[in-house]
Order: C-alpha cells, then sequence, then structure tokens
C-alpha cells in the first residue's frame, strides 16, 4: 500500500465543532495508516502540546504544529523541511474548520482552514452525526463551499447509531455532492482522559498502546481507507526555508518530564538542526541541570500536580541555584511558576518553589487564560535580544498574586491591547507565561 504522491501529501482531518472526536478519530486512523505499513508524518494545527502527544505516540515520530496566526508560509515550510521523509501527512485540525480567535490585519487568524489554504492539503471534515441525519448534507456542504481556497474533499460521520442512520446521512451527503469515506459508532470504551488544560498527556497513561490499538482497529472498521489515501496532495510549501529562531545556546539543558513537557517540536529540532545539544534533565527525578550547559530552559508543563515533590528536589533546587548565579535560565508558563517563590495549588496550601524570581502564583480563583500573544522584549532573554518581537500564546488557570521583578516584555492580546502579564527578570533569570512559538515578522 503506498500513497499516490510522493514527498509531503497530505490530508487534514478537521470537523465542525470541538468535541467532534477528532483526536480519538486521527489517533487511530495514524495507527491504522502505520499498520498498512506507511510513514505517517503527523501535524497540529494551532498552539497544543497535549494532542500531538497522542498523535505522535500513535506515528512513532515526533508530531509538529503548524499555525496560521504564529507562522508565515516560510515557517511553515521549514517544519515541514525539519519532519524528515514520510510517506503521508496526516494533520489534525483546530475546533471548528473555520474557528479562529481574532486578527486585526492578518490574512491567518489562527484556523485549520488557514493550514489548508497554505498547504494544498485536502479538508476530510469528521461530523458528530448524533443528533442528524440528511442535514450532515447540509453542513458538508456550506463548509466545503465557504472558503474557495480550501477543498473539502470527503467525509467522516462520527457517533453514528445505526445502519439506518448511516443510510440517511449518506443521502444527504450525495445530494451535497460530497462522498462519504466511513461512519464510526459511538464508541463507549478507549476514550483519551482529560484534565483542566486538556487531555492527560500520552506519557502519563500505562495503557496507552493498547488505547491506541483499539482506536485503529474501530477506524479501520468503519473508514475506507484506500479512499481516503487517494485524496491525499502534495504540499504547496516545499524548500529548505530556514527556521528563525535561533538556539539560546550551544548546549541547552532542557527539563523534560512530567512536570514539564510542553515545548514545540519544531522548537528542538530547530535547535538541533542549528548545531545546538539539547541536554534532558528530570526535575522530578530530583536532577540538576548539566554544568556544562550554557543555559537551562524550563518548559511549561504541570508543576502545580508535581509541586511537593518540587518542593523536596534538593538537588535540583540547588543545582539551579548554583547553574543561575552564572548562567541564563529561562522558564516559560509553568517553568516560569517554578522559578518563582511560591506556587499555590487548589487546595490552597503554598508549595515553596526556586526563588530565582519574587514571583507568586496561585490557583485561588481558577480563571482561564488563554489566547495568542505577541511581544516586545523589554530585557534580553536567552538567543535573544531587547526590542526583539516575538510570537506565542498563552494558557493557563493560575494567577500572579505578586511580582517584584523588572518587567520582561510588553505582551498583546491579538487586538492589539496590552496585557497585564509581562513576564520578569532577576539577573541571569528570565520567565514568562508566554509560550514561544516564533519570532514576530
Amino acid at each position: 500500500m503506498s500513497p499516490p504522491y510522493p514527498g509531503q501529501s497530505g490530508l487534514i482531518i478537521a470537523a465542525t465543532h470541538s468535541g467532534a472526536g477528532k483526536t480519538s478519530l486521527t489517533t487511530g486512523l495514524i495507527f491504522a495508516l502505520c499498520r498498512k505499513g506507511l510513514r505517517i508524518q503527523p501535524f497540529k494545527c494551532g498552539p497544543d502540546y497535549i494532542d500531538p502527544g497522542f498523535l505522535g505516540a500513535a506515528a512513532g515520530r515526533p508530531c509538529f504544529n503548524l499555525d496560521g496566526f504564529a507562522m508565515g508560509t516560510a515557517e511553515m515550510a521549514g517544519i515541514l523541511a525539519l519532519a524528515g521523509s514520510h510517506d503521508l501527512a496526516i494533520a489534525e485540525g483546530v475546533m471548528g474548520l473555520f474557528d479562529a480567535g481574532p486578527a486585526p490585519g492578518r490574512t491567518g487568524a489562527g484556523s485549520t482552514a488557514d493550514i489548508a489554504a497554505a498547504t494544498g492539503w485536502p479538508v476530510i471534515l469528521v461530523i458528530d452525526a448524533a443528533k442528524m441525519a440528511q442535514t450532515a448534507g447540509a453542513i458538508a456542504l456550506g463548509c466545503a463551499t465557504f472558503r474557495p481556497d480550501v477543498l473539502v474533499a470527503g467525509v467522516i460521520l462520527n457517533r453514528v447509531a445505526s445502519e439506518r442512520h448511516r443510510e440517511l446521512a449518506e443521502t444527504g451527503l450525495d445530494q451535497a455532492g460530497i462522498p462519504l469515506l466511513g461512519s464510526l459508532p459511538a464508541r463507549k470504551e478507549g476514550h483519551l482522559p482529560s484534565r483542566h488544560l486538556g487531555l492527560v498527556q500520552s506519557g502519563e497513561m500505562s495503557n496507552l498502546a493498547s488505547i491506541i490499538e483499539g482506536l485503529a482497529e474501530h477506524v479501520a472498521a468503519g473508514i475506507d481507507l484506500e479512499a481516503l489515501i487517494r485524496l491525499a496532495r502534495p504540499a504547496r510549501l516545499t524548500g529548505q526555508h530556514p527556521l528563525r529562531m535561533a538556539p539560546p545556546g550551544g548546549r541547552i539543558a532542557l527539563a523534560r518530564d512530567a512536570a514539564f513537557s510542553f515545548i514545540y517540536p519544531h522548537m528542538i529540532a530547530g535547535w538541533r538542526a542549528s548545531g545546538a545539544t539539547i541536554l534532558p534533565f528530570s526535575p522530578l527525578a530530583d536532577e540538576p541541570p548539566d554544568e556544562s550547559a550554557d543555559i537551562v530552559w524550563l518548559p511549561g508543563g504541570y508543576p502545580e500536580l508535581h509541586a511537593p515533590r518540587l518542593t523536596d528536589a534538593g538537588r535540583f533546587r540547588s543545582g539551579m541555584q548554583a547553574f543561575a548565579r552564572r548562567k541564563p535560565v529561562h522558564g516559560e508558563c509553568g517553568g516560569y511558576m517554578t522559578l518563582g517563590a511560591g506556587i499555590t495549588t487548589r487546595d490552597g496550601a503554598r508549595h515553596a518553589m526556586l526563588g530565582l524570581l519574587g514571583l507568586e502564583t496561585s490557583f485561588l480563583p481558577k480563571r482561564m487564560r488563554l489566547g495568542y500573544r505577541r511581544a516586545t522584549l523589554l530585557e534580553a532573554m536567552p538567543g535573544l535580544a531587547a526590542g526583539t518581537r516575538l510570537i506565542g500564546h498563552e494558557f493557563h488557570y493560575a494567577g500572579i498574586t505578586h511580582q517584584p521583578d523588572a518587567p520582561l516584555a510588553v505582551i498583546r492580546d491579538p487586538t492589539g491591547a496590552v496585557m497585564p502579564e509581562t513576564g520578569s527578570r532577576r539577573g541571569h533569570v528570565t520567565g514568562s507565561f508566554f509560550h514561544l512559538i516564533a519570532r514576530d515578522a
């Protein structure tokens, strides 16, 4: 079984709305195609750390993000090149096909449709048919005609109740002129579990392999995989475009464990492609950073779920404090919170953190802070001079109760409004809730 188009041919699995089942479906589809001997390269549209873990586990290779808001076509072409050789790309969409945030003056607002238009990959539309029948055709037709630069090549019906239900829905699709590639019944077992920032991370699930295998069996039984593959088209984005984000050092000590896992694969791959060496270490295993590193980078994640262990991690604490006296340290979101003086968790308990910044954060009251952000650095941070403009996103429930240090950046939302969160700097240490994606044009 081989794809009909060479090199970076792909499909986008999109949906009409969040919660339609596209992550489970895409995870199962990727593994089902891998079992047929194809090398599948997974991608995720938009700013997401958790879904890519499942897609990457199914494919056996890292899942890269493609972002219509934060990346230009050159950056996306560079990421396709970083992904390496594969037979077929499968990209999971974000939210509904055309959903995006406000983006005044931008051609790309961050929707799945933006990625489809940029890559030229056809869209396979997932429709949750649980409470409809022929109306599925009207919905598919509306999506297919909404943007002329987006090709909706076929439909997969999810949560179909019976064969009769499928036949009625297919009647509507036939009337719309859009092919049905398969239908999947509602599935009670094998769901991907959730927590406050989305799905539970793939690396935390001991039964992940059996869940993925079950999803693949479910997908393979209901979808015409051969017909789906024939719809793939080559990407319009080609060439070895370098990413504009230089590594922050030649040797980067990178925290990597269940508490610190939110860093984009294109960042790590781009650093390595530029000649940097990554030196992973685990704070939860009480490991200090490698003393030979030029910089320590603490990614985001779930430090609040492991706060007592981090408080008690003496070797990690002393190693970080010694490193920060001589060399740069940077933290993003959860990493930023860990660099601070303390975290107050939902139960009201305060846990002492590294104290490299004066920052105090709290999950009381719980309030989501979510969205794309633009940052202009007021202070230098590792690898980036003051005045550099960056683009990224913010996604957390914790709030700041005390921040006595110098602000790191002016941060704005997509409308241009200045946000209260500035990040902070103290000596060699910098941090922010801002998750870095790329340099801003």
